[in-house]
């Protein structure tokens, strides 16, 4: 089968490795040249452990193909991956101008029957939408090739989103049709062989499930950082508390680690938008809500923190304060919305020089933390800087 991905970004070009890796011919499709150029040399344009070898071996076998044409990537793709970014608005609402962008350059090349794969993460309904921006262009082209719409949501944690999707906890496919339906058993036959749970279902309860899922996730974080916070103002011990909490299996051990917020590409855009769908249709997101403003009250007491510890009247001038660790979470270099850009920028308002290391994290923190001028030196090693 051959398949087309749109979009290269940690989703679109981690799923069409995996599934050139399950033996598919996939285009992979990218309108920014510079990356495309890195790739077809070989290089990684994101930090992802195990990917490098998966797609130097499958593009060794021909199995795997980068190019800027979308035109050719629709024409020879029986199935299209959308994987563009949706990135917040200001009101918190996704941003699907580049989801939209790829629907209708698809419609303008369709050749015949092809299934349109929603990837990217976007709000209850973008299905539908979706389908009918094709279909209008259709119309105004004349012609009447068949084509369905589903919606294939990613599950990928950055550092691991290579295992995630070899051996993903399930596969959730949105669709209204038995024919898309049988396509996508096909495209994802390995998993659907080595007994990977598939839940098929309409196209808006597969699009909810990727929010409810994150939200889900980012308030048991919030949770755990609260009780983080009142465990060590009555002297218990909130790791303690959380070992014994995941013993419960209704709890289960996972994400119950206190730590500075959640951060990256998912959780923090992914809360808002649902607060957002939330709003438009009449019904207050309480507890998501509570979550996100949990969260940013956690990075403030990070800064609080410091300043108690370390400053003298409320600040940290002559003090030097080593930041080890960037990137929102270890294994990636992703730094949107990392918790450590909050932090620093508070130690440097309270008058800290700070010097930073990271092992994956330095590239894009150098261009995103410029701002703090000559406040922030960045460090080649851990045990280059000399902190307080």
């Amino acid at each position: 089968m051959n398949i087309g991905v749109v979009g290269t970004g940690y989703v679109g070009l981690v799923q069409g490795v995996i599934l050139s890796e399950f033996g598919m011919n996939v285009t992979c499709m990218d309108v920014a040249e510079e990356k495309i150029n890195m790739l077809k040399r070989g290089e990684l344009p994101i930090y992802e452990p195990g990917l490098k070898e998966l797609l130097d071996k499958n593009v060794q076998a021909k199995r795997l193909r980068f190019t800027t044409d979308i035109k050719e990537t629709t024409e020879r793709s029986d199935v299209i991956f959308i994987a563009v970014g949706t990135p917040p608005k200001d009101d918190g609402s996704a941003d699907l101008q580049y989801v939209l962008q790829v629907a209708e350059n698809i419609a303008n090349n369709i050749n015949g029957y092809k299934v349109i794969v929603n990837k990217s993460t976007v709000p209850v309904g973008t299905g539908k939408v979706v389908k009918k921006t094709i279909k209008d262009i259709l119309d105004k082209r004349g012609v009447d090739y068949e084509f369905d719409v589903v919606s294939n949501p990613e599950f990928l944690r950055e550092g691991k989103a290579v295992k995630d999707c070899l051996t993903p906890d399930r596969v959730v496919i949105g669709t209204e049709s038995e024919k898309a339906r049988e396509i996508m058993k096909s495209v994802y036959d390995v998993l659907y062989i080595n007994q990977t749970p598939f839940v098929f279902t309409n196209i808006e309860t597969a699009e909810m499930i990727k929010y409810a899922s994150n939200a889900f996730l980012a308030v048991k974080i919030s949770y755990i950082n609260e009780i983080a916070l009142l465990a060590e103002k009555v002297g218990a011990d909130v790791q303690e508390i959380a070992r014994a909490m995941g013993m419960d299996g209704r709890i289960s051990p996972k994400f119950l680690h206190a730590g500075p917020g959640f951060g990256g590409s998912c959780f923090p855009k992914d809360t808002k938008a649902i607060v957002d769908i939330g709003r438009k249709y009449g019904e207050e997101m309480m507890v998501i809500e509570a979550a996100i403003k949990a969260n940013e009250k956690q990075k403030q007491k990070m800064v609080e923190k410091i300043v108690d510890n370390m400053g003298d009247d409320g600040s940290l001038e002559g003090k030097t304060i080593g930041v080890l660790g960037l990137s929102f979470k270890p294994e990636t270099d992703d730094m949107r919305e990392a918790p450590s850009i909050d932090i620093i920028e508070g130690l440097v308002k309270a008058g800290a020089k700070i010097q930073a290391y990271c092992p994956q994290g330095m590239k894009e923190a150098k261009w995103r933390l410029e701002h703090l001028g000559n406040s922030i030196n960045f460090k080649h090693t851990l045990l280059e800087g000399t902190y307080q």
